[in-house]
């Protein structure tokens, strides 16, 4: 069984002038609508992995002040919200693994293949995808369905997972 993660497709990253805005966030979205709408329709969990920051979090000693919980820039761009039956995990960190409930809900599921979208690509999708690999799981990042700070980053991210997972197609 398989599950797709959706990882801080939040305003305060894809909206142009947002805080933590990452330049071409915007043109992955309906890629990752693509593969919502396949896996309703194939019938595995679809699970969000969100920031939601306090105000006073330490992250914005290293980054500007974003996705704090319960405002406008923490909320899921609209053209990707969730539907019935979807999953929301907050996260404080990288890693949507990190103080969350995200491996007990994967382990619950029977799920053992992940397919990571999002941002940021050499950040938290690959956060996530490293600490889902220390955890069994098998991992799938389809190239166009992540943005990064850098075209650079999104290279370098689906470079590491070649690497890590030998023989595994993207």
């Amino acid at each position: 069984m398989k599950a797709l993660l959706i990882i801080d497709m939040l305003n305060d990253f894809v909206r142009k002038g947002a805080p933590l805005y990452i330049e071409g966030a915007e043109r992955i979205i309906p890629n990752i609508k693509r593969e919502i709408e396949k896996a309703h329709k194939e019938g595995y969990p679809v699970i969000y992995i969100c920031d939601a920051h306090s105000p006073d979090d330490e992250e914005f000693k290293v980054w500007p002040k974003h996705a704090v919980k319960g405002t406008e820039g923490a909320q899921i761009v609209e053209e990707l919200k969730p539907g019935e039956g979807d999953i929301i995990i907050e996260k404080k960190r990288y890693s949507g693994f990190y103080k969350t409930n995200l491996e007990s809900i994967l382990k619950e599921k029977g799920i053992k293949e992940l397919i990571l979208t999002g941002v940021a690509a050499n950040i938290c999708v690959l956060f996530t995808a490293g600490d889902a690999l220390q955890r069994g799981f098998k991992v799938k990042i389809p190239e166009d369905c992540v943005a990064g700070l850098t075209e650079d980053d999104v290279r370098f991210l689906i470079r590491e997972m070649r690497i890590l997972q030998p023989g595994e197609k993207d």
